[in-house]
C-alpha cells in the first residue's frame, strides 16, 4: 500500500453480484471515499459451495455497473473470484484486502467448513492477502434488507483497523478473520473475539413421492426428476431438523448472545490435542504386527 493512495478493497462473495449483502456493504465503502473498490462475485447464488474451484472449464467475467466500484460477474465460485481478482489478471493492481460477504445467514462452527463465503476470504489468506469474511445472522420474519446496510456500518471499524495495520506493517499474517454480525444488528452488544464452535444445523434427508419439489428458497414449483418410469430410482431432498450447538464459548453463543463475533482462522486445521498421541500408538501397533512387504 503506497503512503498517499487508497487502499484497495476487493468485495467478493457467495450470493451472487445482485445480492442485497454485497451492494450493502460495496456502498457503504464507497460512501466513505477512503477506498478504491474492485468487486469480483459469482454471477449467480454460489452458497455452500466451501472452498470448490472451477479447473477444466473456462471462466467468463462480464463487467457490471456498481456505483464508485470496478465490478465483474464471474461464472465460477467463490475461490475462483479472489484468485482471478487477485491475479492481475482482471483488475491492473492487487487488493490490499479482500473482503467476502455480506453473507444472507450466518457461518459459524461448523459451517465455516462449507461456506463459500469464508473460502472467499480464506483464498485471499492462502496467497498472503489480508481478508475478512463477513455475515449477517439473517431470520426471516425479522430481518429487514436494510440490516445489510447497517451491518457494513457496523464492520467498518473492523475493516479500517485492519488497513491502519496493513499499512503500518504490523498485521498478522498467521489468519484470516471471520466476522459474524447478530440478528438485531442495531442493539448489538459490542465486538467480542472468539473461537470457532462445533455448532452446527442438523440436516436429515425426505424422500421425495410427488412427481412435484418446491424450490428451497422460492418456494416455488420446479419440475422435479419424476421416478416413474425409472426403475430403482430415488429422490431425496434435503430438509433441516434444528440446531445444535456445543455449550463451550464460541463464535455462535456469542452470536445469539447479540455480539459482533471476530474469530480469527486459519488454512490449517487444527486437532484435539490427544488425536496424535492416540494415531501414534495406533500405528506403531499396525508396524508391529504388519510384514515388511506390506510396509
Amino acid at each position: 500500500m503506497e503512503e498517499t493512495s487508497k487502499p484497495t478493497i476487493l468485495v467478493t462473495n457467495d450470493d451472487g453480484i445482485d445480492a442485497p449483502g454485497l451492494r450493502a456493504l460495496v456502498e457503504v465503502l464507497v460512501a466513505t471515499n477512503r477506498y478504491n473498490v474492485q468487486v469480483a462475485a459469482p454471477d449467480s447464488e454460489k452458497s455452500v459451495v466451501s472452498h470448490s474451484m472451477t479447473w477444466r472449464l473456462p471462466v467468463t467475467a462480464k463487467q457490471v455497473h456498481i456505483d464508485g466500484a470496478t465490478a465483474f460477474a464471474i461464472s465460477g465460485t467463490p475461490a475462483d473470484c479472489t484468485s482471478l481478482g487477485i491475479s492481475k489478471d482482471l483488475f491492473p493492481t492487487v487488493a490490499d484486502l479482500v473482503v467476502s460477504g455480506i453473507n444472507k445467514g450466518s457461518n459459524c462452527g461448523y459451517h465455516i467448513v462449507s461456506s463459500g463465503t469464508v473460502a472467499g476470504a480464506r483464498e485471499a489468506f492462502f496467497n498472503n492477502i489480508p481478508s475478512i469474511s463477513i455475515s449477517y445472522d439473517w431470520v426471516e420474519g425479522k430481518s429487514d434488507p436494510h440490516d445489510f446496510t447497517l451491518s457494513a456500518q457496523e464492520c467498518l471499524p473492523i475493516i479500517s483497523a485492519v488497513l491502519v495495520e496493513i499499512k503500518n506493517r504490523k498485521y498478522h499474517q498467521g489468519c484470516f478473520l471471520n466476522v459474524e454480525v447478530p440478528t438485531n444488528v442495531a442493539s448489538h452488544k459490542g465486538y467480542k473475539l472468539t473461537k470457532q464452535g462445533q455448532s452446527r444445523i442438523k440436516m436429515g434427508w425426505r424422500q421425495v413421492t410427488s412427481e412435484m419439489t418446491m424450490d428451497i428458497e422460492t418456494a416455488g414449483p420446479t419440475e422435479a426428476h419424476s421416478s416413474s418410469g425409472s426403475p430403482g430410482l430415488l429422490v431425496f431432498k434435503r430438509e433441516k431438523r434444528g440446531p445444535q450447538c456445543d455449550a463451550n464459548d464460541n463464535d455462535y453463543k456469542f452470536l445469539q448472545e447479540g455480539y459482533i463475533t471476530v474469530t480469527p482462522l486459519a488454512g490449517l486445521a487444527n486437532v484435539e490435542g490427544d488425536c496424535h498421541s492416540y494415531f501414534k500408538d495406533m500405528l506403531l501397533e499396525v508396524s508391529e504386527h504388519s510384514s515388511p512387504a506390506v510396509i
